[in-house]
C-alpha cells in the first residue's frame, strides 16, 4: 500500500527532529514507501467548491539542520491525498476552528488524523468533563465570585485558559494569593473565553504523566516532572522527561475513554495524569512519540500507521 500523505502542520523546516512527533510519523510514512506533501495552514483555501492546499512535496531524514529536502510549490485539491495530518499546534482560536471547517468537508473522501469534526467537539480541556468519576473538581467560568467560592472549599488551586497550549497561561494560586482578580482581569483583557478552574495536585511535583494512545489503546507513557519552583510539567516550559508504567488507576483510565476515542476517530491522542487524575485528553497536536521510543523501544509511530492502513484497507471513509 503506497499512500499519498498530506502533513498540516507548523513549518517542518523548524521543527526538533529529535523531539517532534510529526516529524517521526513522516519518517515511518516514507519508510512505508508514502509519499509525503507539507503545507502551513495559512495555505490551506476553498475556492469554487474544492478545498485546496499550496505546498510542497518533501522528503525527510534524521540529520540534524539537514533535515528536509522540498519539491516544487504546487497547489493540490485535498481529495487528491489518501491522508491528511492535521498536526498544526495550538492555540485552539477560530483560525484553528476553521481550518477544522474546511478539512470537514472532504473528511467523507479522505482519512483525516485526526478526524477534523472530533478536533473541533473534542478540545483537550472540555473533553475530560464527559468523565467527572476520572477528574478533579473542576470549575469553568469568567465569574469571579464562582472562583473564590471555589478557591474557598478546595484551598490551591490551578487556573488555565481554557484553550491554551504547551503551558501557557496556567497560575498555582494558594488560598491566600492576592492577584485572583488581578489575573482573571488580564485573562478577560485578552478574549472573551472563561478560564478552567481545577483542585491542585500536590503530586505533580512528582510529575504528570503523558500516556499516549493509538485508536483507543494505550501503547505507553512518560513522566514529566516540573522544574524546580515550577508547578508546569510540560517541556516546553523544563519539564524533564522520564520513564513511565501505568498503573491499574490509569489503566482504568485508559479502558473508560478509550472507546470513546476510537469511535470518534481520534487515532492519535495523548492523556494527562497526575496521581491518577485525569486532567487532559490532548487531541489536537500530541506530542511524545520520540520520549517514548527512546525510553521504552515502543514505536509509536508504526502503530499509528498500522491503525491507519487498516482503516484504509477496510474501505472508504464514512
Amino acid at each position: 500500500m503506497s499512500l499519498y500523505v498530506a502533513l498540516q502542520m507548523d513549518p517542518i523546516e523548524s521543527v526538533v527532529i529529535d523531539a517532534d512527533s510529526t516529524f517521526r510519523i513522516g519518517l515511518e510514512a516514507e519508510a512505508r514507501g508514502h509519499r509525503l506533501f507539507q503545507y502551513t495552514v495559512d495555505k490551506l483555501s476553498y475556492r469554487e467548491g474544492k478545498v485546496l492546499a499550496r505546498g510542497r512535496p518533501v522528503t525527510l531524514r534524521r540529520e540534524r539542520g539537514n533535515h528536509v529536502d522540498f519539491g516544487d510549490w504546487a497547489t493540490v485539491d485535498l481529495t487528491e491525498f489518501d491522508v491528511i495530518w492535521l498536526r498544526q499546534d495550538p492555540p485552539f482560536d477560530m483560525g484553528y476552528v476553521t481550518s477544522t471547517h474546511l478539512l470537514d468537508r472532504v473528511r467523507n473522501d479522505v482519512l483525516v488524523v485526526n478526524d477534523s469534526f472530533w478536533v473541533r467537539n473534542c478540545p483537550e480541556k472540555l473533553m475530560v468533563l464527559d468523565f467527572p468519576d476520572l477528574t478533579p473538581e473542576t470549575l469553568i467560568t469568567r465569574d469571579l465570585a464562582e472562583i473564590r467560592d471555589f478557591r474557598a472549599k478546595h484551598g490551591d488551586i490551578i487556573v488555565k485558559p481554557l484553550y491554551g497550549n504547551g503551558g501557557a497561561g496556567v497560575f498555582h494560586l494558594r488560598p491566600d494569593d492576592p492577584n485572583l482578580s488581578s489575573l482573571l482581569e488580564l485573562f478577560s483583557g485578552i478574549n472573551r473565553e472563561p478560564v478552567i478552574v481545577q483542585r491542585f495536585l500536590p503530586a505533580v511535583k512528582q510529575g504528570d504523566k503523558r500516556i499516549i494512545l493509538v485508536d483507543g489503546e494505550p501503547i505507553g507513557a512518560i513522566n514529566r516532572v516540573p522544574a524546580s519552583g515550577e508547578a508546569r510539567s510540560n517541556m516546553h516550559v523544563g519539564g524533564r522527561p522520564e520513564r513511565a508504567e501505568l498503573s491499574a488507576r490509569e489503566a482504568e483510565i485508559c479502558a473508560a475513554i478509550g472507546p470513546v476515542l476510537r469511535r470518534n476517530g481520534l487515532l492519535f491522542t495523548g492523556i494527562d495524569v497526575i496521581d491518577g487524575w485525569l486532567t487532559e485528553i490532548n487531541v489536537t497536536s500530541p506530542t511524545g512519540l520520540q520520549e517514548l521510543e527512546r525510553f521504552d523501544g515502543v514505536d509509536g509511530a508504526a502503530l499509528i500507521w498500522d491503525a491507519i492502513e487498516r482503516r484504509i484497507a477496510e474501505g472508504p471513509v464514512k
